[in-house]
């Protein structure tokens, strides 16, 4: 699945949690899909916790 397809599908996910439950249960499944998608990153390599907690422009001191 390339990433075109991925962004179709989550923003048809919105759209049915928009329309369907209100916007509270869009503000859910956009947060539910930020976490997932960290949490796969994670998981997969192509993201470090390390730089998630401290920016690239700051130096350790």
């Amino acid at each position: 699945m390339n990433t075109s397809e991925i962004g179709l599908l989550s923003g048809m996910a919105l759209g049915f949690a928009a329309y369907f439950g209100g916007f509270v249960a869009f503000l859910l499944v956009t947060a539910m899909g930020t976490i997932g998608l960290v949490v796969g990153r994670l998981a997969e390599g192509d993201m470090e916790f390390r730089r998630l907690l401290r920016p690239e422009g700051r130096e350790r001191r």
